[in-house]
């Protein structure tokens, strides 16, 4: 008999009652220091009281009217992004998935407006987008994503992970945009190197095609910058961008330059829930808090801090783990026996970590985590590896 909760998470037979900080406590009362974060969304861990504060003042005053009306809270936080970013205008959505729908739309769009028969959009390898039938269509490679779902929408082209040839040749009069994780997340926490990065934008200025950023996990503060493009000083056309961006609450949105959006009038999208007060209240002192140099460079050093850690275990541990990679607080430890076995071993000492493609285990704590707790984590981790070690009779 199908379950009353639709079965299409392998989920792991653990329950939470309550959290705090980097802290989740079962009902029993056994505690497990989180390294995921809710897969990179409690960018200030659990229960934070800044944002339990604004969750609790907008509560009480307005959740939701619809965006049939003016929002000051989605103005004032769309106010903040654009004057962070690159972008001239903002949309917001709940999810990543749907920050996805949207820039696809937004990126066929310009060239409609513009009268040009451009709709096909490049994908790469590795990469998630989302799992709506559009998102999934974008990755056409990926059999676990696709198998099933067909027929899949057409107008889009995977290529190889930075493979700047294979980019180079599949650009064609008809391509619309590029679309890219600067790191990649599900696909095993791979940095595209800056060089690729500025690369691939001259390749879209000199052909005119669209730059479209996938920042859902990667952003945020996550790498040490509010965006992870950052760090490359090249900027997109469009960029998607949720999870941490909400702090827990459902929480996206789509930022675009003026020219990338002029397509997008009233009429051509929208969304019921996306940039209510009540998420965009939690936005907006999240990303108050997450902005705030002193803040970013408080998450670069608690990165070294980590690094160094994991380093030592890497060596520690050369039949468990092979390497270690990613940028800022989204690690990644290369592991040699199956990654699966590692998390389970990481449950076992009461420690949370998430699975990803390329054998690899992602470690995207909350970016305010403390050295004490990172350095438990990172204790914990080593039991692991030892009883995955040690062998049985």
């Amino acid at each position: 008999m199908i379950p009353s909760v639709l079965p299409t998470y392998n989920r792991v037979p653990l329950s939470f009652v309550r959290g705090a900080g980097s802290w989740l406590e079962t009902d029993d009362g056994t505690r497990y220091l989180d390294m995921g974060a809710g897969i990179a969304v409690n960018v200030l861990g659990h229960a934070a009281p800044e944002l339990v504060t604004a969750l609790t003042e907008q509560a009480q005053a307005l959740w939701h009217v619809s965006n049939l009306y003016q929002i000051p809270q989605q103005q004032k936080l769309a106010d903040q992004l654009v004057d962070l970013t690159f972008a001239d205008t903002v949309f917001f959505t709940n999810s990543g998935t749907e920050a996805a729908e949207l820039a696809i739309k937004m990126a066929r769009k310009y060239w409609h407006e513009k009268g040009e028969d451009r709709s096909e959009i490049i994908t790469f390898d590795g990469a998630f987008h989302g799992r709506s039938t559009g998102a999934i269509s974008a990755v056409p490679h990926s059999e676990k994503m696709v198998k099933g779902f067909g027929p899949l929408l057409p107008g889009f082209t995977q290529v190889a992970w930075d493979d700047p040839d294979a980019l180079a040749q599949a650009v064609t009069e008809k391509t619309a945009a590029v679309m890219i994780e600067p790191v990649q997340g599900e696909g095993g926490i791979r940095p595209l190197p800056e060089p690729a990065l500025r690369a691939i934008r001259k390749l879209c200025e000199d052909t005119g095609a669209l730059l479209i950023f996938d920042e859902v996990q990667c952003g945020v503060g996550r790498t040490g910058k509010l965006f992870a493009h950052e760090w490359s000083g090249v900027t997109p056309d469009i960029m998607m961008v949720a999870k941490g961006i909400g702090g827990g609450f459902p929480l996206g949105a789509v930022l675009a330059t003026e020219a990338a959006a002029a397509g997008m009038v009233a009429g051509t999208h929208g969304s019921t829930y996306g940039g209510n007060p009540l998420g965009c209240a939690i936005g907006s002192k999240v990303l108050q808090i997450v902005a705030d140099p002193a803040f970013l460079d408080q998450v670069n050093a608690k990165a070294g801090f980590l690094r160094q850690k994991l380093d030592a275990l890497v060596a520690t541990h050369p039949d468990t783990f092979e390497s270690l990679r990613g940028e800022g607080l989204m690690l990644g430890l290369k592991c040699k026996r199956p990654c699966g076995e590692v998390v389970q071993a990481a449950y076992d000492a009461h420690l949370l970590t998430v699975p990803a493609a390329d054998n690899i285990v992602r470690l995207l704590p909350a970016l305010n985590i403390s050295e004490a707790d990172m350095a438990e984590a990172v204790d914990r981790l080593d039991r692991a590896a030892t009883a995955l070690e040690t062998p049985k009779n």
